[in-house]
């Protein structure tokens, strides 16, 4: 729901009422992971996707019937083999969705705003609704904030608000969206409820060092995947915006200075562009000892060895350097800065989701993987 808080927000503002189809559980080969949406305003407007197009018809009429009638309702989706023309995925999967009406009388319209505002603003925040449990339970939210603050509520015992915000802030701190099951009073122990928690957090960060056209192609594949794109370089007739109009930010800075400086997480990623040893060295020292999702350098596969030499001088550790991703990319035989960039992506992608790098062509792993990426606002 909260990939789509940019719409509804806008939709709050406007004072409409609408409905929200949330995806809180998929099997098999299903094509859109928990937290994914479709909303529905009582014009019959719809934004957003539950399927990619395969149920989209008959949870856009779910959610009309919900908003009609102020119902919470949950409805299960998978593949037919009786009836090719049966609404399903065809894709083999099975989804479950949750239809949620937030009409303008609806007591938890304020806190569904909140929840919308934080998100399209680049703030974190998770909101937790039971999608598995007593009826009267079905879908309110429970806005949290990653200070452990919380608005609104379950509507069941006090003590499942309690325990709720502290799962959700849990995942919130990891930037993940996920199922959790606890009991119906806060315990562990008890009837069993089922809670989605999604999680809206900041863009990750992309920090692309040397300002090289190869990434000026970089920046743009990036912001493309939603990253907040910086671009650092020490010379400054090279860092410019005009060289980088696709970036979010350009710095001129010595590339280890700003690392030291600036903030990072375990979703950021580090692509080292410069192949120049005074640059790299320094910067990958620190590099890799920060606890960042990805660290990639470009360079000849003499350059890398040249460059691991320099790196173990140091003090870098052979653990350390097993980490890095050089020379940067998959091999796709990438030539052109565009190319490369894209077969830098590829490979972030890759480790992102668990991917083998492989062609699915004849090969016998799964299309999608259990992925534990965060959401992200696309910028």
């Amino acid at each position: 729901m909260l990939d789509i808080a940019e719409e509804l927000h806008r939709w709050v503002g406007q004072g409409r009422a609408f409905a929200v189809a949330t995806v809180v559980a998929v099997g098999g080969s299903a094509p859109r992971q928990p937290g994914a949406a479709l909303a529905v305003d009582s014009e019959g407007t719809a934004v957003g996707s539950v399927s990619g197009g395969c149920v989209e018809g008959a949870v856009y009429e779910l959610c009309r019937q919900a908003l009609q009638d102020g119902t919470p309702v949950r409805e299960r989706f998978g593949y037919s083999d009786d009836d090719a023309f049966a609404v399903g995925l065809t894709c083999g999967g099975v989804i479950d969705i949750l239809v949620a009406p937030v009409r303008a009388d609806d007591p938890a319209r304020p806190v569904y705003a909140a929840a919308f505002a934080a998100a399209s603003g680049g703030t974190a925040a998770a909101v937790v609704r039971v999608t598995e449990g007593p009826d009267e339970l079905l879908g309110r939210p429970l806005l949290v904030h990653p200070d452990g603050r919380h608005e609104g509520g379950l509507g069941g015992h006090p003590e499942l608000d309690r325990t709720a915000a502290a799962e959700a802030r849990a995942l919130l701190d990891a930037g993940r969206t996920a199922q959790v099951t606890v009991g119906a009073e806060g315990a562990r122990c008890g009837s069993p409820v089922t809670l989605l928690v999604e999680s809206s957090v900041p863009p990750p960060r992309m920090i692309v060092f040397g300002a090289i056209d190869f990434a000026a192609a970089l920046a743009r594949a990036g912001r493309f995947l939603g990253y907040h794109v910086t671009v650092c370089d020490a010379r400054p007739v090279f860092a410019t915006r005009a060289r980088f109009p696709d970036a979010h930010e350009v710095v001129v800075e010595w590339p280890h200075r700003y690392l030291a400086a600036t903030e990072v997480d375990a979703r950021t990623v580090l692509c080292v562009l410069t192949h120049d040893a005074k640059f790299d060295v320094p910067l990958l020292e620190l590099a890799l000892r920060l606890p960042v999702g990805y660290v990639g350098a470009m360079g000849s596969r003499r350059t890398h060895l040249e460059r691991n030499e320099r790196l173990r001088e140091v003090g870098v550790t052979e653990h350390q350097l097993a980490t890095l991703h050089s020379p940067i990319g998959l091999d796709l035989g990438a030539r052109t800065p565009e190319e490369t960039a894209l077969s830098i992506v590829a490979e972030i992608v890759a480790g992102r989701r668990g991917g083998s790098g492989v062609p699915l062509r004849g090969a016998h792993t799964p299309i999608h993987h259990e992925g534990t990426a965060p959401l992200a606002r696309v910028a």
